[in-house]
């Protein structure tokens, strides 16, 4: 395609926007155009890496540009919705970081707003176009693994909470602690491969432990206290839920941010069903290696390590987003897809409030 026919995009976000660069950087059909965000030294050097031409401090200037076709979307989650509002308001289609909101209500209000504009909104769920998941996903579809009854999802830190006094600790801010922040990428993928069963009832807890006693920051590395300032820690650190599944399946979730466990950064799925299994067990973001698959050969039981070649997730992703602007075909993850796991989330979170084992849309 000629460099004047490619979607000029721009990204809102110089932090976890530089995941949304490496992916367009993949994709020919587009080119980022303007970058937007606050820490303005940081934008230039992503600005100067990618080159990208326009700098913005605020979004709304980079929203104004008449040439700018769509949007990532990489801010904190409270400015999900306002910020994506704004975009479609604009006449952007928009990518925007997982999760798609705080709450299911918000991601609603995205969700209408799209439809309203005749605009794509789609959500950075990346995990599902890992290269292990894509491999697994095949092998799944010849039916290797049979009917998937039972299947578990995770992902633990020893010591990972992202910053004391920073927007990920504060309630209000984030939505949640470590459930709506990774847990929402293993739900995601776990359902994705178990071929989208409906969540029927949740029975979850969640816990916060360490985090209120200044400890689970791992100083010196990536995790550090980033405020001496308010450092009030208002969510949970961990969070578990049995989920039973329309299928007949049920869906096991352990996720923490810090916990004493014998763990450094590790997060998966394994998948039981009637003629194999498969398990993913990916360590310290580990890239190839990471794939196991149980089955029979003569009649004994065997395993294999597939030699799985690594995939950016972000540029399936943004693949799919080009794909839905340019041709008009159905993108995934979508918003209603993002929105999906949102309503989950809300269960999880209010059966754990509740004590008990609640039914999906209970109390909504």
């Amino acid at each position: 395609m000629a460099p004047e026919a490619q979607l000029k995009v721009g990204v809102i976000g110089c932090g976890a926007g530089l995941f949304h660069l490496e992916g367009y950087k993949n994709e020919p059909r587009a080119k980022v155009v303007a970058l937007a965000g606050l820490n303005t030294e940081r934008c230039r050097e992503l600005a100067r890496e990618y080159d990208v031409p326009r700098l913005f401090g605020e979004y709304d200037e980079l929203l104004a540009e008449p040439d700018i076709d769509a949007v990532s979307i990489v801010v904190p989650n409270y400015l999900h919705l306002p910020v994506t509002l704004a975009a479609l308001e604009a006449g952007k289609h928009v990518l925007v970081e997982k999760p798609l909101a705080r709450t299911a209500a918000e991601g609603e209000q995205m969700i209408a707003a799209a439809r309203k504009a005749e605009r794509v909104l789609a959500v950075a769920l990346n995990y599902r176009y890992r290269g292990d998941a894509q491999v697994l996903k095949q092998h799944i579809a010849t039916g290797a693994l049979g009917r998937i009854y039972y299947a578990k999802a995770f992902w633990l830190r020893r010591a990972g909470i992202p910053g004391l006094g920073s927007w990920f600790t504060k309630k209000e801010m984030a939505g949640g602690g470590p459930l709506i922040d990774l847990g929402v990428h293993v739900l995601d993928l776990a359902l994705c491969l178990m071929g989208n069963p409906e969540p029927t009832t949740v029975s979850a807890a969640t816990y916060s432990e360490l985090g209120p006693q200044g400890k689970g920051f791992l100083h010196g590395g990536k995790w550090v206290r980033q405020s001496a300032g308010d450092d009030a820690y208002e969510v949970e650190d961990l969070a578990t839920a049995l989920i039973r599944l329309d299928s007949g399946a049920t869906l096991q979730l352990e996720v923490a941010w810090a916990a004493y466990a014998g763990v450094t950064d590790e997060f998966g799925v394994t998948l039981m069903g009637d003629k194999g299994g498969a398990e993913i067990h990916i360590k310290d973001y580990a890239p190839t290696d990471t794939l196991r698959v149980f089955g029979d050969v003569g009649g004994v039981p065997a395993d294999c390590a597939p030699r799985v070649r690594p995939q950016h997730g972000h540029s399936g992703v943004v693949r799919q987003f080009v794909d839905s602007i340019l041709a008009g075909a159905p993108v995934s993850p979508s918003g209603e897809e993002g929105l999906a796991r949102v309503r989950l989330i809300d269960a999880i979170y209010r059966s754990a409030q509740l004590g008990r084992e609640i039914e999906m849309g209970d109390g909504e």
